[in-house]
């Protein structure tokens, strides 16, 4: 099989763990990375031991022409992703674009209708989504595992540092400079648990979606939400709860639970784990492989493998973006409802662990569940 030539634009950062992975699939012998795009030019220490001296360029699409690269990744900000993936479709060049895929519906069109008329590959980093576990959850769905599915739910604690909101220009914000940004926690950080549990949901597509309610607040000095919710009424009937924070008291692992009238199925989506609950059993748990999306992209373009993550079927994930996108800013927490953990350097919202695992467990809002902070925030309602 022919190397596959890459050009990976945005290599910091996030990009870094795209540095690795191409370093992987390379000592694999099926890519090369030919071309790396960034505003500074990366240094020699910089770049992995292995990945030997890319051509680099700020010029995206001059590197594109110059290396002849047949795959461009995409790990750039995120209202930069639908003009980068147009100038590679336009070459002919396929794309691993990272998620959100952008930062509004209309600009997720503009990009997945581009990318379709030019007749290339695009593939969204949804890598949860590459699982092995999501179609095994299905499969158990299928066949009665857990009785008729009455909903699902998604949990995310996580904690981030005041410096994380410092990492780019962009970073927690709405819009810059009169465009659209929408760096929020259901947006980006947590993305993941949105579109697995939309995809568990069996609603991963745009007009899979009637009526989506958000509640988004914020305890750190930024525009976007650090603490959220989003319900999502779907045309198959089961309801997606959603309820994410980056100011937990003690982080865990994310997860989305299945809710049947026999049981529940509950995958920690970063592990690749699942557990079974159910009538009449023990617990059953199960470990999963994974598919890296790279790679599935790269067996695509060489051998016609299917694609696993193309943008149609991210189409719900950016229904919730859009209703995100047109809600009221994000409400800050009363001074009373946060601390600052001086020694980490983050802000803490008591009892916001708990309210995230209710929420995935009972599929209601913030509001719904009592907290004093929430009760004033009525949600916002959008019908698709």
């Amino acid at each position: 099989m022919s190397t596959v030539d890459i050009v990976l634009a945005g290599a910091r950062g996030h990009g870094r763990w795209h540095l690795e992975n191409i370093r992987r699939l390379q000592d694999k012998g099926i890519v090369r990375l030919a071309g790396i795009c960034e505003l500074t030019p990366l240094t020699g220490d910089e770049i992995p031991e292995g990945l030997g001296t890319p051509e680099q360029s700020a010029d995206f699409g001059a590197l594109l022409d110059s290396t002849g690269a047949r795959i461009a990744v995409i790990c750039t900000p995120i209202p930069t992703h639908t003009d980068l993936a147009l100038a590679a479709a336009s070459r002919g060049v396929h794309i691993l674009l990272e998620k959100p895929p952008a930062p509004s519906y209309a600009e997720f069109r503009r990009m997945a209708d581009g990318v379709a008329a030019a007749g290339v590959a695009c593939q969204i980093g949804f890598q949860s989504l590459g699982s092995h576990a999501v179609p095994a959850i299905r499969e158990l769905v299928e066949e009665g595992a857990i009785g008729e599915v009455t909903g699902i739910g998604g949990a995310g604690a996580w904690a981030r540092a005041e410096a994380y909101y410092r990492r780019a220009p962009w970073a927690g914000k709405r819009r810059m400079n009169g465009v659209d940004v929408i760096d929020g926690a259901l947006t980006n950080p947590l993305a993941h648990a949105v579109a697995t549990a939309l995809a568990l949901g069996d609603a991963s597509r745009a007009e899979d979606v009637t009526r989506i309610e958000t509640e988004l607040l914020r305890a750190n000095d930024i525009e976007s939400d650090d603490t959220s919710c989003v319900r999502v009424t779907t045309a198959a009937g089961p309801q997606v709860t959603v309820a994410v924070t980056l100011c937990a008291e003690d982080p865990d692992e994310p997860y989305v639970v299945v809710h049947g009238d026999r049981g529940r199925i509950t995958y920690w989506y970063k592990q690749d784990r699942v557990l079974l609950q159910r009538a009449g059993h023990g617990p059953e748990e199960y470990q999963y492989g994974r598919t890296d999306l790279l790679e599935n992209l790269v067996d695509h373009v060489t051998d016609g493998d299917a694609l696993l993550v193309v943008p149609d079927a991210t189409g719900a994930f950016m229904k919730v973006v859009e209703a995100i996108r047109l809600a009221p800013d994000p409400a800050p927490f009363p001074a009373t409802a946060w601390h600052l953990l001086p020694d980490e350097d983050r802000r803490v919202v008591p009892g916001i662990d708990g309210l995230v695992a209710a929420a995935a467990d009972s599929l209601a809002l913030y509001s719904e569940l009592g907290a004093d902070w929430a009760r004033p925030h009525v949600a916002n309602e959008v019908s698709t």
